[in-house]
């Protein structure tokens, strides 16, 4: 309005008015002169009102009829000229709203009578619309009258005038209804009682409404009168109207204005009581007309339906249903049952098609088929309107198909000839598949035999009607064939698409607000049983009643839809209608599933499922449960058997693919068309869009994918993803182009199917995977007992489907991996097992990889979950799944082996799990992930998987499949063990921690904790399995693993042992180490002595180790000497230990079985050991100890330089236990007697195990065979050399009993020979005179203990005797060599001359003693010289033992083994002799010697007249050499023992002498030859032995009668015996005539003769006074006989006989007087 109120638009009014009037005036001059006043008075009036008023248009408009009423007067001049310029200007007056009532009154007054005249009717109808439109002046009869007059004009010939009338007529009628909603607005705010309407007949006394509200009213009733052909009440002046322009206008009233009657009850009560019967009353003919009944039958004429009016009607019974369907619910009862009736096949063609576009009206209105469903589907006893409206729709296509529309004769004949094989006309020609297989032309539907075009009728979701708009169309228009079906066909498809978009958005709004009201998260629920998460209860009580409408709603129509849809979909042969078909049944099934409404849904799936398969594919899962419910049931719908239509088989549809069934036994091929794979495809996108809703139907879906997989050949490839692959085996899967480009793109779809299961919730992810189970059960049943490729979709399906949701994968891992582990990969056929464990791993990998939150290393849960089935393997026997478990395990060590953490127990149990009987590949992969963690990852695990790691290591070194592992492994056993020693102190940290939380859990359990060695400290227990482990392998049956592990075990226990706590040694000492030397012992001892041949392949075996036996003696003499070393290095920490003593026992009975064993190896390692553990020192004194500050008690740092373990560049620092332990030794506990008290036990169990040993080992045996044992030279070597060192320990001890025992040793070790294969080692050459090595230890053996007597107290030294006794022993071998046993033993000479022949194995060649029994000797007298006045030796009678042992080589002279020996003899006795006859003289009183004299002097005779000849090589040099040893005997006697004869016993001086006259004349020997005769003769010793004779004789002073007398005896004996030699030489001389004597009695009378003279000349020397008068006398009557001598022929006796006369010169005195001698 501003427009016209502005100051502007006003003046402009009034100068328009103003030139208006003088237009008019000007025009009516002539003719009309009133008019002409009256213009030129409303000028004046006009300029007056713009004067006098501010508000011109205000009283313009109160003087408005002054104004209006001069052109009033111009119209009623009915001049055209003047009419049109009048009624310009009161229609310009009416724009600016300056008209008042009456003026308008006047106004319509005057139109009327232009109409009535036929005036300007154009003009008419403009000038009311803008009256009616401009103002709302004019009410009531005004109102009426001017709708009344355009009703009229509507009515005239003239075909324009009728089309602007009805334009005008619709417009008024619009207006009067906009001006009631207007009053409305404006009265909004007063609220009036509504007043209850009477029901009183006479409709204009409306009092109640407002005057527009009472102006539509009056004109709605009239409308509706006018359509009934009744008489207006109020639209006064009518002449005629049509039904079809009152039913127009009814239409467009009811569908513009619907809040008009749905907010005053008079209005609604015109609705009810006069519209709904008008049309109900106008429908009858329609109702009663049967399409093809004769019209005679009847008996009154039925009227045929009209079909504008009845297409109108349609139209108004749309827009009531639409509009006011709350208002009129029994009545839309009707109009749809109705509606419903006008589909059935006997209507005319026309009517259903109109009533098909009326019912795909209220398909596209989801919220009033909702309102349907309320008020009647859900009522009781009401017709379940919604459900027909389905089913009805349902039963018209199938009509279609199965009734041929008779309202086209020649589509019928054509569906006639068609199945009579009739010739076929072309439009059903193109709807078939020609022979040449091209594709149908059209789209269109087709069933058996019946062709029905699919028309483009409709944008979708709008119902664009076609013959509805028909309002021009008098005669029923054709319907094109098919039309009426694709309508029907979009009612359908538009009916689900609302349905379900209006319940999912309701849904949406509801699942929001669920979200907004309640923090409390909990999972959606099945079917009506909603999770309670609303805060009001009336919340949930809409909820509840919405979820049942929704729920009526589908149930209502699933099943018409379902039947409808299947047939559809089975008839159609177009691509976009069939995807329309399928989308609508995905949409559907999607619905039912969020509703819950499994029946529902799973009908829907088992379509889509069916359309997929080939026709008649046996698939059992679509053919049980709720698909057998639907498929036999038949939907009754309006009476008609509407069967569910299964596939038909002969669809002309395209082949596209040729493939193998999926079944047991394949029968042929089968053949999939481009709409089978169209309906794969809706089934992917089904499950891809709505996975979350299909719960227990995947089983349906994933079923038939698999099957279509299988047919298509796609086989799944890495990550469970499907590619096409080509089928194993039948006939090769065939595919046409068209469908190999689809199949990457389905693979794709089936890939990202599974992806989105990511998106699933965890109910409907647990569906899935549940139907995949179940599937794959079903593929391994069909895979069993056959080798054919089986069916691995659902395997790789679970793959896929575990990967993608790796971010919840603790809700599906169980189900997941159980199945995989206990069905498929136990299964008998190899391809499935392989995938299942291909999956398995991966699924495992992928799981460790994925990035959690939180991360894995925060939810150690979750990573055991994760790596549990990965030990489960461990469990299935098939090796390659544990092939595919072990690499695995490795690809994870590689990636992810930093951060296994807590899952370190189970990937190394996996390790652990190999057995032996599994192969050597899988026990190779196995190794390689163990070393892959020693080398890299023990740094990162925790501590307490350590021992699980030994324990691994370990059961690798047991496995016997392949050496090179096991000895590996040990290496690995070593490193560990260097890992532990240098992260020692970390170690121990955090195992104690963990020690200390576990020891809290077990307390608050009440249980006891345990684990091995549990008392000692955590980490000392990880030594201790580590050495357990070891120890094990110590005992392996394979050598070198034995050698291997043995060296190990004591080389980490030498390097780390230092790390253990102190009390843990006792652990070591007994579990590890004593028990490992039991098991040693019993297998070396009960090992095999068979020989074994070369150990495979071309390896030889060296002789020393070719039997079991001896190659444990190996492992034995490697335990027992590592052992050994422990003891002796680690001494310090194990004496300590308490029961020290008793593992001393142990070690020591160890060290005896082992040297008492039959086998030299380990006899003779067996004394090393006992060497080794003797040169222990003692622990420290207290006085040597290092100190430790009192002050301090923090603990020093002890370095331990030694023991830097392999790649440990430093020494290794620990400031805790070990500078602590040494702190304990140096504290004072032990007192020091004690220890010395403990030391000395351990010293004599020492000794007792040597004497022990000693005497079994050289015990001889009773029998001698060829395998008898007899202990070798080395072991009796090195049993002797322990002796001295074991000795300093006991040798304050030491007592005679103990020297008896050492003795008897000593003499049986040296008796024992050797065998003669040895002997050439072992024995010096003959003639060299060497002593064996263990000769030479026995001599040390003594030396020491002589030694030690030495110095040792007074009351040792009663123990020189038994030494003297065991070393005479010795020297008697000299000549006598000791016996062993029985044992026939070869002299060495004879073996030496033999060696060139082998000597058998049992030949034992004795030693050459000599050498031996000279040293004995030379010892004996260097200590006879020391000890020769000792008590001890004088009252034993040393000297006299020492005397009878060299009488026998004295006695055998010539005849000793060895010449050495005798002289070595007689110089010992020479020696012996000059030391110890002085101390026989002074205990010559006690008589302690008186033996020994008689002893002597058999010596001495049997030595100087020895029975043996000398050999006949002895050079004339060696002779004279002999000769001078005699000699120095006799000196000895002449030195020693004549002058003392006083002191000696007579018999035994008497015994001296005659033996001294034997020895002066010499009897010679008989052997020599001539030549030699002078020099044989021991002229030398004879002379000796006579000098010494005369020089006793004649001794200066004679100290007893006693010597005179032996002297005096001496020299008779002398004189007599030559006196009787001189006279038998003279009777043989004279006997033997011319032949001379023989040589020795030359010789010997030549001895004689110089005897003679040497006397005569000693008796010249001695004083006169010392020789006795009858001596004289007795060599003075020698010399007759001398003279007798001269007669001799040789020259030699003739020489000496010169030389023995001379002397007798001095006797030749003239004989003297008495006197004279007397005087002078």
């Amino acid at each position: 309005m501003s427009g016209t109120n502005s100051p502007e638009a006003v003046k402009k009014l009034l100068e328009n008015m103003q030139s208006d009037l003088r237009a008019l005036s000007l025009e009516c001059k002539k003719k009309f002169p009133p008019v002409k006043e009256a213009a030129e008075s409303g000028i004046i009036k006009v300029k007056t009102i713009a004067a006098r008023n501010t508000e011109i248009l205000a009283a313009l408009k109160e003087n408005s009829s002054e104004v209006v009423q001069p052109f009033l007067m111009g119209c009623g001049t009915k001049e055209p000229k003047i009419t049109q310029l009048c009624l310009a200007a009161i229609q310009r007056l009416m724009s600016h709203e300056v008209v008042s009532e009456t003026a308008a009154g006047n106004i319509i007054n005057m139109l009327w009578q232009l109409m009535e005249n036929s005036l300007e009717e154009l003009k008419l109808l403009q000038t009311v619309l803008v009256l009616l439109t401009t103002n709302t002046v004019v009410h009531d009869e005004a109102l009426s009258k001017a709708i009344v007059l355009c009703f009229r004009l509507h009515f005239t010939k003239d075909n324009i005038t009728n089309n602007t009338a009805a334009a005008t007529v619709r417009q008024v009628v619009t207006v009067v209804f906009e001006r009631m909603v207007a009053e409305d607005e404006r009265h909004r705010d007063i609220i009036e009682q509504p007043v209850l309407v009477q029901a009183n007949s006479n409709r204009r006394s409306v009092s109640t409404l407002k005057p527009c509200a009472k102006d539509a009213y009056m004109l709605f009733q009239d409308l509706c009168q006018l359509v009934n052909a009744d008489a207006p009440y109020w639209l006064v002046g009518m002449t005629e109207m049509t039904r079809t322009f009152g039913l127009e206008l009814l239409e467009s009233v009811l569908n513009d204005f619907p809040q008009v009657f749905l907010q005053h009850q008079e209005f609604s009560f015109l609705l009810k009581e006069r519209v709904c019967p008008l049309v109900i009353k106008l429908f009858s003919p329609n109702i009663k007309f049967r399409q093809g009944s004769s019209t005679s039958s009847s008996p009154a004429p039925v009227e045929k339906p009209y079909f504008p009016i009845c297409m109108r009607l349609l139209r108004v019974v749309s827009v009531l249903i639409k509009q006011f369907y709350s208002l009129l619910v029994t009545e839309c009862e009707i109009f749809l049952s109705l509606l419903v009736k006008f589909l059935d096949a006997d209507k005319p063609q026309w009517l259903r098609a109109v009533a098909v576009e009326s019912i795909h009206r209220l398909c596209v209105q989801p919220q009033l088929l909702r309102s349907f469903c309320q008020s009647y589907d859900m009522k009781q006893h009401s017709t379940k309107v919604f459900r027909d409206i389905v089913n009805a729709l349902g039963s018209f296509i199938q009509s279609l198909f199965l009734v041929p529309p008779t309202g086209n004769p020649a589509t019928a004949n054509q569906a006639g000839n068609n199945n009579a094989g009739g010739t076929v006309s072309a439009p059903a020609n193109s709807g078939m598949l020609g022979i040449g297989g091209g594709v149908t032309l059209l789209p269109a539907f087709e069933y058996r035999g019946t062709w029905i075009p699919i028309l483009t009728i409709t944008v979708q979701g709008s119902a664009k009607a076609t013959y509805l708009e028909m309002l021009d169309k008098v005669e029923p228009p054709t319907i094109p064939e098919g039309y009426a079906m694709s309508v029907a066909f979009h009612c359908l498809l538009d009916l689900v698409r609302g349905i379900t978009s209006m319940i999912e958005g309701e849904l949406g709004e509801v699942e929001t607000e669920c979200q907004t009201t309640s923090e409390a998260a909990s999972s959606p629920t099945q079917s009506s049983e909603q999770p309670e998460l609303q805060s009001t209860s009336d919340q949930m009580d809409k909820e509840r009643a919405n979820r049942a409408v929704w729920e009526e709603m589908v149930n209502a129509c699933w099943c018409g839809l379902l039947a409808a849809l299947s047939l559809l979909l089975d008839a159609s042969t177009d691509e976009a209608a069939t995807e329309n078909i399928l989308k609508a049944e995905l949409t559907m099934a999607a619905l039912c599933g969020r509703l819950g409404l499994v029946t529902s849904r799973d009908a829907f799936i088992t379509a889509i499922c069916k359309g997929s398969l080939p026709p008649h594919y046996a698939l059992t899962v679509l053919n049980t449960t709720t698909a057998a419910t639907l498929s036999n049931k038949s939907y009754s719908i309006q009476g008609q058997n509407v069967m569910m239509i299964s596939p038909s088989s002969e669809s002309h549809q395209q082949v596209v693919a040729v493939g193998q069934p999926l079944a047991v036994q394949p029968q042929g091929t089968v053949m999939l068309t481009s709409k089978n794979i169209q309906c794969m495809r809706t089934l992917l996108n089904l499950a891809h869009c709505h996975g979350a809703v299909l719960g227990t139907s995947w089983q349906l879906v994933l079923a038939t994918l698999q099957h279509l997989v299988w047919i298509l050949g796609l086989k799944p490839s890495s990550g469970g993803a499907l590619k096409p692959g080509r089928a194993v085996e039948g006939p090769s899967t065939v595919l046409t182009t068209a469908v190999m480009t689809d199949l990457p793109v389905i693979s794709n779809i089936l890939s990202r199917l599974f992806e989105s299961s990511q998106y699933l919730d965890d109910v409907s992810l647990h569906h899935l995977i549940n139907a995949l189970c179940s599937l794959s059960l079903e593929a391994m049943d069909m895979a069993y007992g056959n080798n054919k490729e089986p069916s691995l979709f659902a395997v790789a399906k679970l793959l896929e489907t575990g990967l993608v949701n790796m971010h919840r994968i603790e809700i599906l891992w169980r189900p997941l991996t159980g199945h995989l582990l206990e069905k498929v990969c136990q299964h008998p056929n190899s391809r499935m097992r392989e995938w299942g464990a291909e999956a398995l791993t991966s699924l495992i990998k992928a799981g460790l990889t994925f990035n959690h939150e939180p991360p894995l290393s925060q939810n150690q849960r979750l990573q055991l979950l994760l790596l549990n089935p990965l030990k489960e393997m461990s469990s299935i026997n098939h090796p390659d799944i544990r092939l595919k478990q072990l690499e695995c395990v490795l690809q994870i060590l590689q990636s992810q082996g930093d951060s296994l953490g807590p899952g370190w127990p189970l990937v190394l149990g996996v390790m652990g799990a190999i057995r032996n009987d599994q192969g050597e590949s899988l026990i190779r992969t196995a190794f390689q992930c163990l070393q892959l963690v020693v080398t890299d990852f023990l740094p990162t695990m925790p501590c307490t998987c350590l021992q699980i790691v030994v324990d691994v290591a370990g059961s690798f070194g047991l496995h016997n499949q392949e050496l090179n592992i096991s000895l590996t492994s040990i290496g690995l056993l070593w490193n560990i063990s260097d890992y532990f020693f240098q992260r020692g102190e970390t170690i121990e940290k955090e195992l104690n921690k963990e020690e200390a939380a576990q020891q809290k859990q077990a307390e608050e359990k009440g249980v006891v904790l345990n684990r091995p060695f549990h008392p000692a400290p955590p980490f000392d227990c990880l030594w201790l399995c580590l050495y357990a482990k070891l120890g094990e392998l110590c005992v392996d049956p394979r050598p070198a693993v034995r050698k291997s592990a043995g060296q190990t075990l004591f080389s980490t226990i030498g390097a780390h042992g230092t790390l253990l706590q102190h009390s843990t040694w006792h652990t070591v000492i007994w579990k590890v180490l004593f028990h490992l030397l039991d098991r040693v012992r019993e297998s070396s001892t009960t090992a095999d002595k068979e020989k074994i041949e070369s150990g495979g392949g071309n390896i030889l075996i060296h002789h020393s180790r070719d039997t079991a036996e001896k190659q444990w003696a190996e492992t034995w003499v490697l335990t027992l000497a590592g052992v050994a070393r422990i003891f002796n290095t680690r001494r310090y920490l194990l004496q300590p230990l308490g029961d020290f003593s008793r593992a001393w026992d142990v070690l020591l009975d160890h060290i005896q079985s082992a040297a008492l064993s039959k086998n030299n190896e380990v006899s003779l390692a067996a004394l090393k050991s006992f060497q080794e553990i003797l040169q222990i020192v003692s622990p420290v004194r207290d006085s040597d100890k290092p100190e430790t500050p009192p002050a301090v008690n923090v603990p020093v740092p002890v370095l331990i330089g030694s023991i830097s373990g392999p790649g440990l560049n430093r020494p290794f620092v620990r400031t805790d236990s070990i500078g602590e332990r040494l702190g304990k030794y140096s504290s004072s506990e032990p007192p020091i007697v004690t220890d010395e008290l403990e030391d000395l036990n351990l010293w004599w169990a020492a000794w007792n195990t040597w004497y022990r040993i000693g005497s079994e080992s050289t015990k001889p045996p009773i029998t001698f065979d060829k395998l008898t044992f007899i202990p070798s030279q080395p072991f009796l070597t090195a049993l002797i050399q322990i002796f001295p060192a074991l000795y300093q320990h006991i040798k304050t001890g030491f007592n005679m009993d103990d020297l008896q025992k050492l003795g008897v040793i000593l003499h049986s070790a040296v008796s024992v020979p050797i065998s003669s294969d040895a002997s050439p080692f072992i024995l010096p050459s003959y003639t060299e005179a060497v002593l064996t090595s263990l000769q030479e230890a026995v001599l040390t053996a003594l030396d020491v203990l002589q030694k030690a007597i030495c110095v040792g107290p007074e009351n040792m030294q009663i123990m020189y005797p038994a030494i003297f006794d065991q070393l005479l022993a010795f020297v008697e071998f000299s000549c006598k060599p000791p016996q062993y046993g029985q044992l026939e033993t070869k002299h060495i000479a004879n073996a030496k001359y033999n060696q060139i022949q082998l000597f058998a194995p049992a030949e034992w060649v004795a030693l050459n003693y000599v050498p031996f029994a000279e040293r004995s000797l030379e010892v004996v007298v260097d200590l006879y010289q020391k000890t020769a006045c000792h008590k001890a030796v004088v009252n034993e009678k040393v000297l006299q033992n020492i005397i009878k042992t060299l009488r026998v080589p004295l006695s055998l002279k010539y005849s000793c083994p060895s010449e050495s020996t005798w002289k070595l003899a007689v110089s010992s006795l020479l020696k012996v002799l000059s030391i110890g006859l002085p101390v026989a003289r002074q205990h010559a009183s006690s008589g302690k010697f008186d033996s020994m004299w008689p002893e002597l002097a058999s010596t001495f005779e049997d030595f100087l007249f020895t029975k043996s000849i000398p050999p006949d090589n002895l050079s004339i040099q060696e002779f004279q050499r002999n000769e001078s040893i005699d000699v120095e005997v006799v000196q000895l006697i002449s030195t020693e023992i004549l002058p003392y004869a006083n002191f000696i016993p007579k018999e035994f001086v008497g015994q001296i002498m005659t033996m001294l006259n034997k020895g002066s004349i010499h009897s010679q020997s008989s052997s020599f030859t001539e030549a030699e005769i002078d020099i044989r003769l021991r002229e030398e010793f004879s002379k000796m032995c006579f000098e010494t004779l005369l020089q006793f004789s004649f001794s200066n002073k004679v100290t007893t009668p006693q010597e005179g007398y032996i002297s005096r005896m001496a020299l008779s004996v002398l004189l007599k015996r030559s006196q009787d030699v001189l006279h038998r030489y003279i009777e043989d001389e004279r006997l033997s005539g011319k032949c001379p004597l023989p040589r020795q009695q030359v010789t010997e009378i030549i001895f004689v003769l110089k005897a003679v003279s040497t006397l005569i000349d000693s008796l010249k020397k001695t004083q006169p006074e010392n020789v006795d008068g009858n001596t004289w006398a007795q060599v003075i009557a020698l010399y007759p006989t001398l003279v007798e001598c001269i007669t001799c022929s040789s020259s030699e006796v003739c020489s000496a006989l010169k030389e023995a006369l001379v002397p007798f010169k001095d006797f030749m005195q003239p004989p003297a007087s008495k006197v004279q001698n007397g005087e002078s």
